[in-house]
């Protein structure tokens, strides 16, 4: 079936709603800024964007802001109808996807931007404050789905970053299949939380108790004392000096002496064999003696050995506490039992790093009413996964592209017929031995067998061959 497009209409409460299909970058902003520690050929935020089709688009006319340079910084952002401030409502920000070239590393999440009186878009950098991050993530083998918000202190002003626990799910499809996905992160006004790939959640809690600490948080109660001085080393082992050479002992005797019954043999050439010696054998007078050659006193383990040094350990001065999501033992201590009060955010923006080009965004969306989302998801992605559904191959044509690939397939595809016909025809077979055992001549098994068949070929001559 054709599917024909049609740009989604923004309908209901929403802050903002963006399709791209304007073919235009209008109400956009892309930085000029500079990225602060980075080296100068890569700090400047020069990395391109393009309003285009995807490049291998099902839908005709569907437009979206596509990525497209490779190993550079890129931040663009958009400013919303109007602040979103966590009141009583919930928060639905939703947008979609496609890594049209796959992705090696880089990012495709957005940041909302906090609303702060000297906000400029113009200079939007990785540093500029954001309330949410939220969006995939990936590099080499690790995949990510990125939940972020950042929570300030009441008391000491300093800004922390929370992020959720990482999803059960397996991610890797979404990074690698080449379709559209739609990113939907839900936020509720009683702390709860969902993260959701396709309208389907892949991870959820409560922004008390599923939220990750810091990674510089400091668990450990003691730390080695740094001004601690290694002591004298004492070996393991002494001389023990109560020991008394034993009466008898042959000091001047070595323990093995010359063969004297060896002969040299006749082919020994000194010039290229060097010196004869006689090989080496007991001393016979030390048979008879306690001992022979230099007397020495046996070891014994040595009482003050103290084994490997290790620095003592001492109270860590930068000691937190086990770290809980509430609360933590520190003077600047306090309790927010309500998170989803976060700083309110007026713009959204994508400001990412990728080793890889092309990657297409599209149907941002950001509102306080789930239906409404859910009106646009179905306007949107799902037009477009539609498109993408009839697009495919049927089943025979993905059976025969994965034997081209892998021929020994084949062997599975001819056993699975066979196993599948083999019951039929047995169950064939005796139904025709019941019927025919049901009569009372004594015709032979065989002879049953063959009229039986007549009748059946008499009864088919009415099919075409």
């Amino acid at each position: 079936p054709k599917v024909t497009y049609k740009a989604p209409e923004p309908r209901g409460e929403h802050y903002f709603a963006e399709s791209f299909d304007r073919d235009t970058l209008d109400g956009w902003v892309m930085s000029i800024a500079k990225k602060e520690d980075t080296d100068e050929d890569i700090a400047k935020y020069d990395g391109k964007w393009a309003v285009e089709e995807m490049r291998d688009s099902k839908l005709p006319g569907d437009k979206g802001l596509v990525l497209k340079s490779r190993a550079k910084h890129h931040a663009i952002s958009a400013q919303l109808l109007r602040p979103f401030a966590f009141t009583t409502k919930p928060l639905i920000v939703q947008y979609e996807v496609n890594f049209q070239s796959g992705i090696d590393c880089g990012g495709a999440y957005v940041k909302l931007l906090t609303q702060t009186p000297d906000l400029d878009l113009a200079q939007f950098v990785d540093k500029t404050p954001y309330t949410i991050m939220f969006g995939p993530d990936k590099c080499g083998e690790d995949y990510k789905l990125h939940f972020i918000f950042r929570h300030k202190n009441p008391k000491t002003g300093e800004v922390e970053e929370k992020h959720a626990k990482k999803p059960d799910a397996d991610l890797r499809t979404y990074y690698t299949d080449k379709k559209t996905h739609l990113y939907t992160l839900v936020l509720n006004p009683d702390n709860s939380f969902e993260v959701l790939v396709d309208q389907t959640v892949v991870n959820s809690g409560n922004l008390l108790t599923d939220m990750t600490p810091p990674e510089d948080w400091d668990e450990r109660a003691k730390v080695q004392d740094p001004d601690a001085a290694k002591d004298e080393d004492a070996p393991a082992q002494i001389a023990d000096e109560a020991a008394v050479k034993p009466e008898g002992w042959l000091d001047d005797e070595p323990e093995y002496i010359g063969d004297p019954d060896a002969l040299k043999p006749d082919d020994w050439d000194e010039d290229m064999d060097g010196e004869w010696e006689a090989p080496q054998v007991p001393n016979p007078k030390c048979e008879s003696a306690p001992g022979c050659g230099e007397w020495k006193r046996p070891m014994v383990d040595n009482p003050n050995y103290k084994g490997k040094w290790k620095p003592p350990m001492i109270d860590n001065p930068n000691y937190q506490g086990v770290w809980k999501p509430r609360k933590i033992p520190n003077p600047a201590f306090f309790e927010d039992l309500q998170p989803f009060r976060m700083s309110a955010f007026n713009a959204v923006g994508l400001e990412l790093w990728s080793m890889t080009s092309d990657i297409f965004f599209d149907n941002f969306f950001i509102t306080d009413d789930r239906n409404t989302a859910d009106r646009w998801a179905t306007e949107g992605w799902a037009l477009k996964k539609s498109a993408e559904s009839a697009a495919e191959p049927g089943l025979a044509t993905q059976m025969l592209s994965a034997a081209e690939e892998r021929p020994w397939l084949w062997v599975v595809y001819v056993l699975t017929v066979a196993l599948r016909l083999i019951p039929e025809r047995n169950s064939n077979f005796w139904r025709v031995h019941s019927s025919l055992g049901r009569l009372n001549s004594p015709v032979p098994l065989v002879a049953k067998r063959a009229s039986v068949t007549l009748s059946v070929r008499k009864k088919s001559r009415r099919c075409p061959e």
